[in-house]
């Protein structure tokens, strides 16, 4: 182990934020923002003349929609610790793209809505982090709006999500009577009306004191039933929590800026420092000396002027410095990373070093593809970057066949970054796409229009389901190809696929062809079948 380097990744923090929409994820995102002193205006930001929303989202659907549709990076320091926050699409059309970002990430931040409580978008999600252990603090949004019983959401996240909960602050009234949060731990009060800027900062108050402060709060119940979370709630365990099974609880209002600076310190305090990673070969710790990272999103034209290509790389260990060589293990070719960058959403700087837990922006013009790892010549292949099989195919429609090579390219470079699936089919019929719901066909054609110059449409496709099909016996599968040639297709890494009309000629050829495996999950970096479907 490399003391330096251990040092600088034991200050790293790299989480998510997980919720359903409109549940206040990005309001809490750029509140967090304030905190780090990345963002010094609160609600709206300056940037060239523009008032623009959350810097996080930069693209121009985003903010005509008010949704975020990619995932931002936004990396700020605070309290002594290094934060990598990634802010996941809060939109289930993009579950491929949050699926992939919750494989960079050591923590996650759920917010839930006080009033409404679990969600099916914050469950599934939820569902993914536990297959990977993933520590999940909990922040409990828009407790000054009419909200439910504190023990009633408490509830609920043990019995809907089957995790132990522990409240690491309480809430002193509800709605209209919401005056500020007790400090479990501490035993102090925080008033919403003393907060500063940075809640965390605003000064405690003694629970006796809080009478004196706020005349029309009935101490007496107050005290009562704050004696009655201790007793009847579980104690906060560090081990618990790290291994994924109890979620400390905060309570707060995001566009007020309070609780905030509470939830930001627990992250620091007890959120994982980088953990190690699996690969093909074996377990690599964060604190290695040679570096290792993984691409887990690609993105182009963040910087239209430039039509720039990103790709995000999460650091698995070591250290990255600026114009070191390494080695993209898919390729076996060296590539120099002359120019890696931090990211502020759109913004960014040029990054000399950066350590394990790090997410770092490397220029490349199609050299990288999600899932793609990086070292400084180890073989080694990280695991678990999943592809989807999409739900929606469509054809696209091309009214100007003269424009035929263009789009070609450019789908090709979509695909690459993960925003559609490309099929090409064999039998020389024009390329599908697919997709998980009909809003990323909206940004397929936004950004075609807008980068590419495209104007398409989509068609409905006689297939609507999509399976990617291998086989131990090359004989049998190319046996199957042959007698399916209309309906079989290649991926992006030129893998077969099998387009089936529904479920019941997608059943049908599963029986005809039993040593084939038909499978709706693939390793994008192995390019072989997960699971079977």
């Amino acid at each position: 182990m490399n003391q330096p380097i251990a040092n600088e990744v034991a200050r790293r923090r790299t989480f998510a934020i997980i919720s359903h929409p409109d549940a206040g994820k990005t309001t809490l995102t750029e509140m967090l923002l304030l905190f780090g002193g990345a963002i010094n205006l609160a609600g709206q930001v300056k940037a060239k003349g523009q008032r623009r929303n959350t810097r996080s989202d930069w693209m121009g659907i985003e903010r005509e929609r008010g949704i975020s549709v990619v995932t931002s990076v936004m990396t700020f320091e605070y309290g002594g610790h290094v934060f990598n926050l990634l802010d996941t699409p809060g939109h289930e059309d993009f579950s491929e793209d949050t699926y992939r970002t919750l494989t960079a990430v050591d923590s996650a931040v759920m917010v839930i809505d006080a009033a409404k409580g679990i969600e099916a978008r914050t469950r599934k999600l939820f569902e993914v982090c536990r297959l990977r252990d993933i520590p999940i603090v909990t922040f409990i949004n828009k407790m000054d709006r009419e909200s439910r019983d504190p023990f009633d959401v408490m509830d609920e996240i043990e019995k809907v999500l089957a995790l132990d909960t522990t409240p690491a602050t309480w809430p002193i009234g509800r709605g209209r009577d919401f005056a500020g949060t007790y400090d479990i731990a501490s035993g102090g009060v925080r008033l919403m009306d003393d907060a500063s800027a940075k809640t965390g900062d605003a000064p405690q108050i003694a629970l006796a004191e809080l009478g004196a402060k706020n005349p029309n709060l009935d101490i007496a119940a107050i005290t009562a039933e704050i004696e009655l979370v201790k007793e009847a709630c579980r104690p906060f365990d560090l081990e618990s929590f790290r291994e994924g099974h109890l979620t400390p609880v905060f309570f707060g209002s995001a566009l007020k800026n309070f609780g905030v600076g509470d939830l930001l310190d627990a992250i620091g305090k007890f959120a994982p420092s980088p953990r190690a990673q699996e690969s093909n070969l074996r377990r690599v710790d964060a604190a290695e000396e040679r570096m290792t990272a993984f691409v887990f999103k690609i993105q182009a034209n963040m910087d239209p002027n430039h039509r720039d290509r990103i790709a995000f790389a999460r650091l698995c260990s070591g250290k990255l410095t600026r114009g070191m060589k390494a080695k993209q293990v898919r390729t076996g070719k060296p590539m120099s990373l002359s120019a890696p960058q931090f990211f502020f959403a759109q913004d960014r700087s040029v990054a000399d070093e950066a350590f394990a837990g790090d997410v770092v922006g490397i220029p490349n013009h199609g050299t990288l593809r999600i899932g793609d790892t990086l070292t400084e010549g180890e073989n080694l292949t990280f695991v678990g970057v999943p592809s989807f099989a999409p739900e929606i195919l469509r054809r696209v429609r091309l009214p100007d066949a003269m424009k035929a090579k263009k789009l070609k390219s450019a789908l090709q470079e979509m695909a690459e970054e993960g925003v559609v699936q490309v099929f090409r089919p064999i039998d020389g019929a024009p390329a599908m796409v697919g997709v998980v719901g009909p809003l990323q066909l909206d940004v397929l054609k936004v950004r075609l229009k807008d980068e590419y110059g495209l104007e398409v449409g989509f068609e409905p496709s006689e297939f609507q389901l999509a399976r990617w099909i291998a086989s131990a016996d090359q004989k049998k599968l190319d046996t199957f190809i042959t007698a399916n040639n209309s309906g079989i297709a290649e991926d992006l890494d030129g893998d077969f696929v099998f387009m089936a009309r529904n479920q019941f000629y997608l059943d049908h050829a599963r029986e005809r062809a039993p040593d084939v495996t038909f499978t709706d999950i693939k390793d994008v970096k192995n390019t072989g079948p997960a699971k079977a479907a």
